[in-house]
């Protein structure tokens, strides 16, 4: 399959090209030519299937042109050593709980699928294990982590993880800066748009491309956002095996929106999702855009669902391109909202204390758009995307809790932060980099 440039002006792309140099030449994130409808008898019979075959199936769609099959399959049952459970909230509001794999975040399946089929590519045609890929991943949160674990002890490629100072959660902290190995942690003086301006400034640098190989691990690369279709079909799935036939809305908790990029994909696939909800927290540049026709990229602020703290979302740019660049066709498949802090705490406190169930700061947002946003013939999923424990401080000063942390978080804060202190200025990161091997 071929990979166009959202801006209109590099060459087409092979897959393995698109995976490699993850941004396009003229600075654009790149699209498959085509999208593929699935047929009626895989939906007749997704309920039947497990996540991994579901996901197999998704991918051949995908990528199955350009990835031998027997090894893509390889690639999707390797990714997904575990399960992504709906869990029932309330009477029509259900939780699709993202967080069960090894870093406790949604973004575990896009950077295990991405490290997998980089390593494909690559095996054969590396010349030397002193000639590294380098991936260079911006991260709010959660990206930062998943990429760094999933890439972890990979041979001949050393991850980049640049996040900004004190914007993220000590937790999160602890998942990318104790790993060692062929991982670096980059603290930038700045916020998170910094790290991704940082990122993309890399990429167009003719010098620095010279030195180095790069390529990135955030949803910008093709490899990263496709694989997050994933869920959508798994959770339809579940829906479906539980005799759950109203009309069906998700809520996206969206910072960077590769996530409901993803989910859009999959609606174009022929997944019958009745339409999508965008939640935002402060940072409400798509949900402005959603009411006026106008985007407004802008710095972001901090807020206490830091993971969503973007203030231009690179994703955006594909979801324009998808919709042929109109607006009255993305208000009918799209949605949005928008809340303060003070909304999202108060969120998570009554869905606590109604039910029991323990938001994080994310899903909180999905949560209450759905809540707010669903018509009562519909039912609703909202992503929860983290595990609560991630932002332990924020939700035990919420809901006056002990969130109990799990193993696998434990086991990060037993290690000893390394991290390269680092301006917001390119001229400094560059330098950097040039001095790397």
């Amino acid at each position: 399959m071929e990979y166009y440039s959202t801006n209109g002006q590099a060459p087409v792309a092979d897959l393995k090209k698109a995976v490699v140099k993850g941004l396009a030449e003229d600075k654009g994130l790149y699209m498959p030519q085509t999208i593929k409808t699935l047929p009626k008898a895989f939906f007749d019979e997704i309920h039947n299937l497990s996540f991994q075959d579901i996901a197999y199936n998704v991918a051949s769609a995908f990528f199955g042109e350009d990835v031998d099959l027997d090894a893509l399959q390889d690639i999707v049952y390797d990714t997904l050593s575990f399960d992504c459970p709906v869990v029932k909230v309330t009477d029509n509001i259900y939780s699709l709980e993202l967080f069960h794999g090894p870093t406790l975040a949604f973004k575990d399946v896009g950077a295990r699928f991405m490290a997998r089929l980089l390593r494909y590519f690559t095996q054969n045609t590396r010349k030397t294990k002193s000639h590294p890929i380098n991936v260079l991943v911006a991260t709010s949160g959660d990206t930062g982590s998943a990429v760094a674990n999933g890439f972890l002890g990979v041979d001949g490629i050393h991850v980049y993880v640049l996040y900004p100072k004190g914007k993220v959660s000590p937790i999160q902290e602890c998942q990318f800066t104790t790993l060692g190995k062929n991982i670096t942690a980059i603290e930038v003086d700045g916020v998170f748009d910094d790290c991704q301006a940082l990122v993309k400034s890399a990429f167009m640098d003719e010098e620095l491309n010279q030195h180095m190989k790069l390529t990135s691990a955030n949803s910008i690369n093709v490899a990263r956002f496709l694989p997050q279709a994933f869920y959508y079909f798994n959770a339809y799935a579940q829906m479906k095996r539980q005799g759950l036939d109203r009309p069906l809305v998700v809520c996206v908790p969206s910072g960077n929106f590769g996530n409901i990029c993803a989910g859009l994909f999959a609606k174009r696939m022929g997944l019958p999702i009745e339409r999508f909800i965008a939640a935002n927290n402060a940072n409400s540049v798509f949900y402005e855009y959603l009411q006026t026709g106008k985007y407004n990229p802008r710095p972001s602020i901090q807020t206490i669902a830091n993971a969503m703290d973007v203030g231009a979302p690179s994703n955006f740019a594909r979801v324009y391109d998808l919709y042929n660049k109109d607006y009255e066709a993305i208000c009918q498949d799209i949605s949005g909202a928008t809340y303060s802090d003070a909304q999202i705490a108060d969120t998570m406190r009554e869905v606590y204390q109604k039910t029991g169930y323990v938001c994080d700061p994310h899903g909180a947002c999905g949560y209450r758009a759905l809540a707010e946003g669903l018509r009562a013939d519909e039912m609703g999923v909202f992503l929860e995307t983290a595990h609560p424990a991630k932002f332990k401080t924020t939700v035990d000063d919420i809901l006056r809790t002990d969130i109990e942390i799990p193993a696998k978080l434990q086991a990060f804060m037993k290690g000893t932060k390394q991290s390269v202190p680092m301006t917001k200025e390119f001229d400094d990161f560059k330098a950097y980099l040039m001095q790397q091997p």
